[in-house]
């Protein structure tokens, strides 16, 4: 079944009961058992296990062609309940030097008081990541393209590296969606998702996931999901299962309009330099072509006149919307260094004060450009 087809059908057959062509939003907390531990439908209690919420998790295991996928109540969830698997306190994780804030604090400031050291690594570096790698190194957490420097690593030798020193190789494939980039066919362990971003597609929902290729792993994972209860809501789930039926189309609009952009603000004299990695000038370029289907929606540049332009840049546009997150259908533009990645300041891992940061909508890309024309004049 190809990704379009799968992105609509994958666990999602018609209601058996009703003949709902929708899959139903199972809005309870429990399930009638036909005596003691006897359970009617295999469903005992939603933490554990809700019907809506399988349904995405079979979609979401389908698309990445994963073993198991498990869904969370955000991206942070995936991401701690996965490391709290995957680890055990006195293990070191070798991270990005440029990876999401977000992410950062959890290592920096949540799990390393739980014992899990980290190494900030540049992982299109493969000499530096491989010097990074200690004994009790279990894990490579990449994330390509990054968040918000749109760095590119090479999954597939990462992933030899990883597996060469014991370790396992995690991908944040939020940026690229399964759609544009198949982090496990490429020899990763796990990809996690924010599930709020471009799977959701209409910033209407906070959710996370995660897939594995292996399913000794997902059952790992499944023990620690429902020991944890990081678990999204039957609705919540069922608006991310909405917004993947149309992943594939969307994804191509936001890639078509973003790579007009950074076209255009390659040209523009208020702009020092472009980061996107369909740009042939991007260090990335070439493995981003090798390994993903579109170069994706997201586009960071750096304002010539420092931060002070930066933030008036931010402040004039009229469609892009100022706001954090990122992967809806509409454009949104931010500063990390204040907003999303507030959270690194005097860190190894600290962005430019120049930096801005689009997420490019499927608007018209002609109102696109004029928005951002008139609020860097």
């Amino acid at each position: 079944m190809k990704f379009e087809t799968a992105a609509i059908h994958a666990g999602q057959k018609p209601d058996p009961v009703t003949g709902s062509v929708v899959v139903p939003i199972h809005q309870t907390s429990t399930y009638a058992q036909d005596g003691v531990g006897g359970l009617r439908s295999g469903y005992e209690y939603s933490r554990t296990g809700n019907p809506t919420r399988t349904a995405l998790e079979t979609c979401l295991a389908a698309l990445d062609g994963g073993a198991r996928g498990l869904a969370f109540a955000s991206g942070m969830a995936a991401e701690d309940t996965l490391v709290r698997t995957m680890c055990r306190p006195g293990d070191h994780v070798v991270i990005p030097a440029d990876a999401y804030g977000g992410t950062y604090r959890l290592f920096n400031g949540v799990l390393s008081g739980w014992g899990v050291e980290h190494t900030p690594v540049d992982l299109s570096d493969l000499a530096a990541v491989r010097a990074a790698l200690q004994p009790n190194t279990r894990l490579i957490w990449c994330e390509t393209p990054t968040n918000p420097l749109l760095s590119i690593a090479d999954v597939g030798a990462l992933a030899e590296i990883a597996h060469g020193g014991g370790a396992r190789l995690v991908v944040d494939n939020t940026f690229a969606s399964p759609y544009l980039q198949l982090p496990l066919a490429l020899g990763a362990d796990a990809a996690v998702y924010s599930t709020t971003k471009y799977l959701g597609g209409h910033s209407d929902v906070v959710g996370g996931a995660v897939v594995v290729a292996d399913a000794g792993l997902g059952a790992e994972l499944g023990y620690a999901q429902n020991a944890i209860g990081a678990v999204p809501g039957a609705f919540d789930s069922w608006l991310v299962l909405r917004g993947i039926k149309t992943l594939g189309v969307r994804m191509e609009r936001h890639c078509a309009n973003a790579g007009r952009i950074a076209d255009w603000l390659s040209g523009h004299p208020a702009v020092e330099s472009v980061l996107y990695p369909g740009l042939p000038t991007h260090a990335g370029h070439d493995i981003a072509a090798r390994q993903m289907r579109g170069y994706g929606g997201m586009v960071s540049f750096l304002a010539s006149g420092g931060e002070s332009a930066a933030l008036d840049i931010c402040s004039r546009t009229t469609v892009f919307i100022l706001a954090e997150s990122l992967g809806g259908v509409e454009s949104l533009i931010e500063h990390p260094g204040r907003m999303t990645h507030a959270s690194t300041a005097n860190s190894p891992l600290q962005v430019l004060p120049s930096l801005v940061r689009l997420s490019v909508g499927i608007e018209d890309i002609d109102d696109l450009i004029a928005d951002l024309d008139q609020a860097m004049s």
